[in-house]
């Protein structure tokens, strides 16, 4: 029988009668075996996330507050949890534990940690499933950075001891044995690392929406749902800022093939989307896959007669753009003209702006040296694209039709995805413009 590996967000444990639904959801079906639970998140909209309670009382330390009235918050929110689960549990002594190492200054990491670790106790005990405490089966380097053969050797061997397990997610250990977390939402990544130690033959992933919608809801009405995404078409959906699954959370199990399910658990009979590595199907009907996009993007436009026969130009703006520790995301050029898309907080930061434009000037001698600020980009991603004729017009005439400025294009010989770009302003007009276009 194959291994299901489930992740539950905060959102889907954040009060009892969440903890009895995910039990459901878990008792359902006998493959599901480790669970990575989060720490509990709102009840409300005007509810606070344990992680953050937690990071105010680090804070409050921090500044030499007293923290009492605040951690007796905490204290009953998981308090609550047990006592309408009619749990016989005590984690009193964990808790006063937790206060004063914080008390001590501990760490601003193991205090966020901390949410995770009471609640997959509190799971493990609902569930009667063994606990496995991810500080001794997640490790990270000296430098910060994830060990991902020595967890997933360690990890490999700790799963065969356990038929069933519940491991809190977000953090590891360095070696010095303090608490490192992974960034914020890194639970998904702990789910993602315990699916390819157990060889899974599916990630699930439950949250509190019914998989990925085609665009932002925020931004257009009623976005059609995506039943299928390949972890490519994922990759450049999230790089434009669409969020359901920690982009960090894709790698383990992509490199193992292993197919990720992102479900709802209040809607546990709804089938979700399912991320694969790649898939031939698509809506000929639809074509594309999804449309994300991002504000608060730089153009720095360098031209100059002849550009193209001067060997090593190229390279030397990217090398102004490294030295000023710059990333670019994009490099539309013509003859004599070349442009790089960057972040606009970047130039910002440590009065970039002026040392690019000098260093520029400096090292090629260029005609002129101009930076545009208000840049937005819009992707629009599918694998059906490259069969589909006309797909670029159909976006450009969109955007036409929506009196919108196009700044830039750029698309790779995949053919999987269209970057454009647009005036900051225009960003939500373009988004429906091309939806409504493939969505009718």
């Amino acid at each position: 029988m194959g291994i299901k590996v489930v992740k539950f967000g905060g959102s889907s444990l954040a009060d009892a009668e969440h903890f009895r639904r995910v039990a459901e959801i878990v008792r359902n079906d006998p493959k599901r075996r480790y669970v990575v639970a989060s720490a509990p998140g709102k009840r409300t909209s005007d509810d606070v996330k344990v992680t953050d309670m937690l990071y105010h009382c680090y804070e409050l330390v921090h500044d030499g507050k007293d923290i009492t009235e605040y951690y007796n918050r905490i204290i009953e929110r998981y308090n609550s949890i047990i006592r309408e689960l009619q749990l016989d549990f005590d984690i009193s002594g964990e808790l006063e534990y937790i206060r004063n190492a914080i008390l001590h200054h501990s760490g601003q990491d193991f205090a966020a940690s901390r949410g995770e670790y009471l609640n997959s106790l509190i799971l493990a005990k609902y569930l009667k499933f063994d606990f496995i405490d991810a500080e001794s089966v997640v490790f990270f380097r000296d430098n910060g950075s994830y060990d991902e053969e020595k967890t997933n050797s360690v990890m490999r061997t700790e799963l065969q001891k356990h038929r069933n397990a519940v491991i809190p997610g977000f953090y590891g250990v360095m070696p010095n044995g303090t608490i490192k977390t992974f960034s914020r939402g890194g639970s998904d990544i702990t789910g993602s690392i315990v699916a390819r130690a157990a060889d899974a033959e599916l990630y699930e992933n439950w949250t509190d929406v019914s998989g990925f919608l085609m665009t932002d809801p925020r931004i257009v009405k009623d976005p059609l749902p995506i039943k299928v995404v390949t972890y490519r078409e994922l990759r450049e959906l999230s790089y434009m800022g669409a969020s359901v699954l920690h982009e960090d959370a894709i790698f383990p199990v992509r490199n193992a093939g292993i197919p990720i399910n992102i479900r709802n658990t209040n809607e546990p009979d709804a089938p979700g989307t399912m991320i694969v590595s790649s898939s031939g199907e698509y809506d000929a009907n639809r074509i594309i896959t999804g449309i994300a996009g991002k504000k608060g993007f730089s153009v720095i436009t360098i031209e100059k007669d002849m550009m193209n026969s001067e060997i090593g130009f190229g390279r030397k703006i990217l090398d102004v753009l490294e030295d000023n520790d710059v990333s670019f995301e994009h490099l539309p050029s013509g003859v004599d003209t070349m442009s790089v898309i960057v972040s606009s907080a970047a130039l910002e930061c440590n009065n970039r702006r002026e040392r690019i434009v000098s260093s520029i000037n400096k090292r090629v001698r260029p005609d002129s040296v101009v930076i545009e600020d208000g840049l937005a980009l819009l992707a629009v991603v599918g694998r059906g694209m490259v069969k589909a004729k006309g797909t670029a017009a159909r976006v450009f005439d969109a955007i036409s039709a929506a009196d919108i400025n196009i700044r830039m294009i750029d698309q790779g010989s995949s053919e999987l995805n269209i970057i454009v770009g647009v005036e900051d302003s225009d960003l939500d007009k373009a988004l429906n413009a091309i939806y409504h276009e493939f969505v009718k």
